[in-house]
C-alpha cells in the first residue's frame, strides 16, 4: 500500500469514525463528549476513565481503538488529541474502590469524574457501551464505540496512555510483579511475582480470592 493509498483509506476511516458526531452536530448539538476506560481486567491498579471533547473540524487521521495502535502510536495521538480537544479530563477509582464496589460501578464512578471535569460541559455524551445515569446529560451508549466513534476512540487513547504511564511508575515501588510490562494484567511474571512476595497494596484483593483458594486447595491436597 503507498503512502497516499494509506492516506486515503484513514480519511474514509475518519469519516466513518465521524458518522455519530455528524448526527448531533446536524441536530444543533455543540460540545460532544466521548468517554471511554481502560483496566477494567487487571489483577492490580486503578481504572482509569477519560471524557474528550474534540473540535468539529478534527482531522487527526489514525485515531482508532486504543487496543488497535502501537504503543508510540499511541503516545503520538495522546499529544494531537489533548493539544486539539475542546476539553479533556481523566476520572479513576483505584484498587480500594474497586474492592468495596466492584469493578463495574468503579469504572461508572471513573466515567462520572472524567465528565465532571471537564472545562466545558457537554450537550451530549457518547459512551462505550455504558449508561452513567448519574450524568444529567443526554448520552448514546454505543457498543464498540472505541471502534466507531471518533470522540470514544480518543478518549479510549487518553486513558490507556495515561494509565500505562501510572502502572510504569508503580513498577520502581513495586518491582517484582513486572507492572512496567504487563500494567497489572495478570501474565506468567505476574503470578510468579504473588506466587514469590504475595499481594502488594496495588493488587485488588476481590480479583485474587479465586487464585488464592485454588493455590491453598493445590497446597493442601499435596
Amino acid at each position: 500500500m503507498t503512502k497516499q493509498e494509506r492516506t486515503e483509506k484513514q480519511q474514509l476511516q475518519l469519516k466513518e469514525m465521524k458518522r455519530y458526531e455528524e448526527e448531533l452536530y446536524g441536530k444543533g448539538i455543540r460540545y460532544i463528549a466521548g468517554v471511554d476506560e481502560v483496566g477494567r481486567g487487571p489483577l492490580a491498579g486503578p481504572v482509569v476513565a477519560a471524557a474528550v471533547i474534540l473540535p468539529g473540524d478534527f482531522d487527526v487521521l489514525g485515531v482508532d481503538d486504543s487496543k488497535k495502535l502501537s504503543e508510540k502510536k499511541r503516545e503520538e495521538l495522546f499529544k494531537l488529541i489533548c493539544k486539539k480537544a475542546v476539553s479533556y479530563s481523566i476520572g479513576m477509582a483505584d484498587q480500594k474502590r474497586i474492592d468495596e464496589i466492584n469493578i463495574l460501578e468503579a469504572t461508572k464512578e471513573a466515567m462520572e469524574q472524567a465528565v465532571r471535569g471537564l472545562s466545558v460541559r457537554p450537550d451530549h455524551v457518547l459512551i462505550d457501551a455504558l449508561r452513567l445515569s448519574r450524568v444529567d446529560i443526554p448520552q448514546t451508549s454505543i457498543i464498540k464505540g472505541d471502534a466507531s466513534s471518533v470522540s470514544i476512540a480518543a478518549a479510549s487513547i487518553v486513558a490507556k496512555v495515561t494509565r500505562d504511564k501510572m502502572m510504569i511508575e508503580y513498577a520502581k515501588a513495586y518491582p517484582d510483579y513486572g507492572f512496567e510490562k504487563n500494567k497489572g494484567y495478570g501474565t506468567k511474571l505476574h503470578y510468579a511475582g504473588i506466587d514469590a512476595k504475595g499481594a502488594c497494596p496495588l493488587h485488588r484483593k476481590t480479583f485474587l480470592v479465586k487464585y488464592f483458594a485454588a493455590k491453598a486447595a493445590e497446597k493442601s491436597s499435596s
